[in-house]
């Protein structure tokens, strides 16, 4: 006996030990099910924002045609010199506000001076010269009267008076042509606006046709947009448009003023001009993109954004009640045209779907995927600038 009892002590130590370990695996796999339980059910479930969500409604949804282009100052001039010389003065810079024949800059005028006064002498020349032939015809015509000279010297005398008249045209003319070099010395605007640039220094000697500044005229512009052969054929003068300026959030409204009756050589584009609604604050050579309105319909639209593609058909997610719970359920649907809603300021792309009833919540397309059944919760914001959430159409109202 006293043999066989550390044996037996032994057997149940280790049989004790085997029970323990079974115990502590099946409170462990069960804990385990619970915990991979709870996930499923939080999983099932999702918290979302009156933001997330839409209703589907009738909008006037415009067709549209993506365009971008330039704004451009429908009042743009290019100053340059139109006789050479040094650059003497420059009385504008950039930034500075010229009104119509205000001075912006002067060429030194000393060679253009010298041109004028030398072709007034020249005039005033040819004018006694005139006068001399004048007398000189007057005189003989009361001699040949009386037979003292012949007809031929009376013939040369009429001649002569006729050159001298025409010798002092062509030196009035000469005379006016300096004057207007030296007046082109002078470099004015030619209508209201701002100094954009300056290409020439004081100092420098310009050439004619040299760049001299650039005026620009802000309180008219216009967005300058190239569209193909075929994108053109669709457009109208008064059609409207949404732009972004510089990619800022604010949409600038415009409409098509004018089309260029041909298209652009080499480029083959055909230019449209868009005329803002809205000038202030924008600039010449700022970059602008929208969409070009072409036709407007009236159709059940959602956010192209909204509808999925992961599937065989397109479909839409949207919140249904069933029961007492709120549901996610997935509309399979079928699209229709596609465009912008205008009437928005902030408007995205819309498209037309048939196969989910006007009023239905339809979640947006920054939401992602979510699975078909999942409870939807929404999180109530204390702001008072959220908007009311709406209500979620009836699994009977809802079905395709």
């Amino acid at each position: 006996m006293k043999r066989i009892k550390p044996r037996w002590i032994a057997i149940a130590v280790i049989t004790l030990a085997l029970l323990g370990g079974v115990w502590r695996a099946i409170n462990n796999k069960r804990a385990q099910q619970a915990a991979a339980t709870t996930a499923a059910a939080e999983q099932m479930q999702i918290e979302l924002l009156s933001s997330d969500v839409m209703r589907a409604e009738l909008r006037d949804v415009t067709q549209s045609l993506p365009v971008s282009g330039t704004v451009r100052a429908v009042n743009f001039a290019v100053i340059k010199a139109r006789v050479a010389g040094e650059l003497k003065e420059v009385v504008a810079r950039e930034g500075d506000a010229v009104k119509a024949g205000d001075v912006l800059a002067r060429i030194d005028p000393t060679e253009y001076q010298r041109r004028w006064q030398q072709a007034v002498e020249q005039a005033s020349a040819a004018k006694s010269q005139m006068e001399i032939a004048q007398r000189q015809w007057d005189s003989n015509k009361a001699l040949v009267g009386q037979g003292f000279i012949s007809q031929a010297a009376m013939d040369n005398s009429v001649a002569s008076y006729q050159g001298a008249i025409a010798t002092q045209k062509a030196a009035i003319a000469g005379a006016e042509v300096a004057r207007k070099a030296l007046d082109d010395a002078t470099l004015r605007a030619p209508f209201a606006g701002l100094v954009s640039g300056r290409a020439a220094q004081v100092g420098e000697r310009v050439a004619i046709d040299a760049k001299i500044m650039e005026l620009v005229d802000l309180s008219q512009l216009e967005v300058e947009v190239p569209l193909s052969p075929n994108e053109s054929m669709d457009v109208r003068v008064g059609q409207v448009a949404a732009l972004q300026i510089e990619d800022r959030k604010e949409v600038v409204g415009a409409k098509v003023k004018r089309i260029s009756p041909s298209a652009q050589t080499g480029s083959r584009s055909v230019l449209i001009y868009l005329a803002l609604d809205k000038a202030e604050g924008l600039r010449h050579g700022l970059f602008a993109k929208g969409v070009l309105g072409l036709g407007k319909s009236q159709v059940l639209a959602v956010p192209l954004s909204a509808v999925r593609t992961d599937r065989a058909q397109p479909y839409v997610q949207v919140v249904e009640r069933v029961g007492d719970q709120q549901q996610v359920a997935h509309k399979t649907v079928t699209l229709g045209m596609r465009g912008m809603d205008l009437t928005q300021p902030e408007s995205e792309p819309m498209v037309g779907v048939t196969g989910v009833n006007e009023g239905s919540t339809v979640l947006k397309g920054h939401v992602g995927a979510l699975r078909s059944g999942m409870v939807v919760k929404y999180t109530a914001l204390a702001t008072p600038l959220t908007a009311p959430l709406p209500a979620p159409a009836t699994a009977a109202s809802t079905a395709p």
